[in-house]
């Protein structure tokens, strides 16, 4: 019986099994001049800050040029001062074992009866774990390493007018590498957005009044540096109070991100378009050669609050007078984990809608947002 047992929780929980078998890591350590020592998870270098998670003090910065000693038995990527790294760099320039640093050096033990490489601290770029470095270089599959939100919101209303509205949004981003992998610079980019707000207004022997605004675009991004880039974009936008069916832009250019921190990004983006405008009165349409000149700004402030703002101005190369500008200002309050409370201001002009519409669009929504992991 008991032999029974055991055979259902090895193959119900086998690594549980395992887990309990397996002798249980040492922990790292750190010893400073002075002779004091912490005890915990060594978590790498990067960007000249080396990162220590003490048992007893939390997550610290340590300064690896005042450090006595250090031992891991964790596996990490040693990366020299001044090595640039190509796609697929893996092997070759990059040491990979298991560390200890004493006099002002670090030691790489690769394993496997392979020798013991040496380099001085000050040689030293960054230090990555190595489950990390290796995943930064695989090839993501089409839906994995995808970051942004998913907002959405209504409104029902029930008396002598009867309106109903509906709004969602849709904002994704997968860099390559991974964002959060900062000691590797990105190679390229992808950009996919959807927004789209309905609603009707209904009374008795009064015509219906309809609202239907929607948005739906792409970007890719390839990098030249850390800073710049070359795109190619596509987009599609229908806008029924402005008497706009369908207006498609196609078109790529260069963009330059002036700023990006761990709490901000600015970016300034530049391109030349191909554009198609079809309306509800079906000769106001035209297809225009166009630039778009964007600026991008994201910032998040204490307690997760996020602030996301757009302005781009659009001069009509073939067409003076149909250019258009849109702006954009949107406000994420975190509520519970990953969902929040979102506000957004929506203005988008058009200089050349059909008679009897208005030029300018306005847009004001709010709603749940929920914030992908």
């Amino acid at each position: 019986m008991i032999f029974v047992v055991f055979l259902a929780v090895a193959f119900l929980n086998p690594t549980g099994l395992r887990a309990q078998g397996a002798a249980k890591a040492e922990p790292d350590t750190v010893v400073y001049a002075d002779g004091e020592k912490l005890a915990g998870h060594f978590e790498g270098l990067i960007g000249g800050a080396a990162k220590f998670k003490s048992d007893t003090v939390g997550e610290i910065t340590i300064d690896l040029s005042k450090v006595q000693e250090l031992h891991s038995s964790q596996r990490f990527a040693v990366i020299k001062k001044g090595v640039k790294l190509a796609k697929g760099e893996t092997d070759g320039k990059i040491l990979r074992g298991t560390i200890s640093i004493a006099n002002q050096t670090v030691q790489i033990d690769p394993g496997n009866g392979l020798p013991v490489q040496t380099i001085k601290v000050g040689d030293v770029g960054d230090i990555v774990d190595e489950a990390a470095f290796l995943k930064a270089f695989q090839k993501a599959r089409f839906f994995h390493d995808w970051k942004g939100s998913i907002a959405a919101g209504a409104s029902l209303v029930e008396a002598t007018q009867n309106s109903v509205s509906f709004n969602t949004a849709v904002n994704l981003v997968r860099v390559k590498p991974p964002a959060d992998e900062t000691w590797l610079p990105p190679t390229n980019r992808t950009l996919v957005t959807f927004s789209d707000s309905y609603g009707t207004v209904r009374q008795p022997n009064t015509p219906t009044v309809e609202t239907s605004i929607f948005h739906a675009g792409g970007e890719r991004d390839e990098y030249f540096s850390s800073r710049v880039y070359a795109f190619g974009s596509v987009s599609f936008d229908h806008n029924y109070s402005q008497g706009l069916d369908l207006q498609q832009t196609y078109g790529g250019g260069v963009g330059w991100t002036v700023i990006k921190d761990a709490k901000q990004a600015l970016d300034l983006k530049g391109s030349v378009n191909y554009e198609r405008q079809t309306f509800q009165v079906p000769s106001e349409g035209h297809s225009l050669a166009n630039s778009i000149f964007t600026q991008d700004y994201t910032r998040t402030f204490f307690h997760g609050i996020a602030l996301k703002e757009q302005l781009s101005a659009s001069p009509a190369w073939t067409d003076f007078v149909a250019y258009s500008t849109y702006a954009s200002v949107g406000v994420v309050i975190p509520v519970y984990k990953r969902l929040g409370f979102n506000v957004n201001a929506i203005d988008s002009f058009l200089n050349d809608p059909p008679p009897a519409f208005k030029k300018n669009s306005v847009q004001l929504t709010t709603g749940i947002t929920y914030t992908l992991p």
